[in-house]
């Protein structure tokens, strides 16, 4: 027996047609990736504008670190979310809220020990890539204000991805848009009223991501009770536990190795002077831009394959995956066409430089990887469907090759083709690892059963 919700902003994904309500479930999240991405690219833009090259490089030299905390909590927020899923698919209530009361503890724990632990490496970690000499205490200020704060990026993720886990995919859009907006308002007030530099960025991101989590746990009190677990709730099941404990952390360390693989490759770059760490920077605020399509698809399947996993509906997760690589080849085709025409414009505009180097190499940097965005589609749409049916070795071992790889690019690679070594890495990379996913998921025993369980 299903679980009742609040329709009027929920969608089906386990019965009716698959292709229709994987794009309604979508369109949310491609808004609420372009609002997530308006957050840190309005900090691009006005930083770049106001206080120029120099500050646009020690935010982007901090931004490897800010992307290995973010991806930390959205894998472990996810993580846990995947169980209460299948507990949503499988129409079990009172495991959904043992899992949503036991995401709280899980997450609690986990985030109190990142938050003092990364207060003793945090400097020192910016020292080992290479950040250079005039930009580094900017890069920490900007960097510490944010990881004080961890527990409010956590939040919401978590927050979030309960949500979606129930099929509501349109309350963090609203509520994202809403603390988007904000952030802005902050942003121009904190660094051009306040002169208060980077770290004015940093403050604005933390109360806008704050206003989100307030206004997230209010909808859920009020319109999602079925998220809210009672005192009886939170007794410990081992299980359970463990379930989720391995799902979080796994995911969580999925992403940090992702991460670690950008910051080891940032250390390259930082060595190639701040004029190719601004123009990087910029570039890879306009990939972010370019993936936010990409994202909702993945976030999608995510949901779709863990209700449907619950529910044993093996027919439809593997039609599911087939449409949404076909989704991926379409959006990069697309991706290619406006960076062919739109890259160096794009640059200048968001860095607000005018040097060649910052220019030329961010929009060279597009072009490359913008039709390499179908691999990078399929790769992730993949992984993802591995994580959702319960597989956390394999989506693993994927990003030990993507870190692995950044290393030897690092070391090798890098120190001889220079620039043109860090457009190449992450396109030759993703073959490697759509290789190795899409064994895996084909040949998984649940993906090849004939019969619905």
């Amino acid at each position: 027996m299903g679980i009742s919700v609040h329709k009027s902003s929920s969608v089906d994904l386990l019965h009716g047609p698959i292709l229709k309500s994987m794009i309604l479930f979508a369109i949310p999240l491609f808004f609420s990736s372009v609002f997530q991405q308006l957050y840190n690219t309005m900090d691009t833009v006005i930083i770049g504008h106001t206080l120029g090259d120099e500050a646009l490089a020690a935010m982007g030299a901090a931004g490897a670190v800010y992307d290995l905390l973010m991806g930390f909590a959205l894998g472990i927020g996810n993580g846990l979310a995947i169980v209460t899923a299948r507990s949503f698919g499988s129409g079990d209530m009172e495991q959904l809220k043992k899992s949503v009361a036991a995401s709280i503890v899980i997450g609690g724990c986990i985030t109190v020990f990142i938050t003092i632990f990364i207060q003793f490496v945090l400097y020192p970690f910016l020292e080992v890539l290479n950040t250079p000499p005039e930009i580094i205490e900017q890069s920490y200020r900007y960097i510490s204000t944010i990881t004080r704060f961890i527990v409010v990026m956590f939040a919401y993720n978590l927050c979030a991805g309960l949500l979606r886990a129930i099929g509501n995919s349109v309350m963090p859009l609203v509520f994202l848009i809403l603390s988007s907006i904000l952030n802005i308002i902050l942003d121009l007030f904190f660094i051009t009223q306040l002169q208060m530099g980077v770290q004015g960025a940093a403050v604005a991101t933390v109360i806008a991501q704050g206003v989100s989590v307030v206004a997230c746990l209010v909808y859920i009190t009020k319109k999602a009770g079925i998220l809210i677990p009672g005192k009886s709730h939170f007794v410990r099941d081992k299980q359970l536990y463990q379930e989720m404990l391995s799902q979080g952390l796994a995911m969580g360390f999925m992403n940090c190795l992702v991460n670690a693989g950008s910051a080891v490759l940032q250390s390259g770059i930082n060595g190639l002077g701040y004029l190719v760490i601004a123009g990087h920077t910029a570039a890879r605020k306009l990939f972010q831009f370019l993936m936010m399509p990409f994202i909702s698809v993945v976030q999608t399947i995510s949901t779709f394959v863990s209700q449907n996993r619950g529910a044993g509906q093996v027919g439809r997760i593997r039609k599911a995956v087939l449409y949404a690589y076909l989704c991926g080849v379409v959006l990069a085709v697309a991706a290619t066409f406006l960076m062919m025409i739109g890259a160096p414009t794009a640059v200048r505009l968001l860095s607000g430089s005018s040097e060649s180097v910052v220019i030329e190499n961010g929009a060279l940097y597009l072009r490359v990887v913008a039709p390499c965005l179908s691999i990078l589609g399929v790769l992730n749409v993949t992984r993802m469907g591995l994580q959702a049916v319960g597989k956390k070795i394999l989506p693993l071992f994927s990003s030990v090759i993507e870190l692995v790889g950044k290393i030897l690019f690092v070391a090798f690679l890098i120190p001889r083709f220079q620039y043109m070594a860090v457009i190449f890495c992450e396109p030759v990379i993703w073959c490697f690892m759509v290789a190795e996913l899409l064994i895996a998921f084909w040949s998984d025993p649940f993906i090849r059963s004939k019969e619905e369980i």
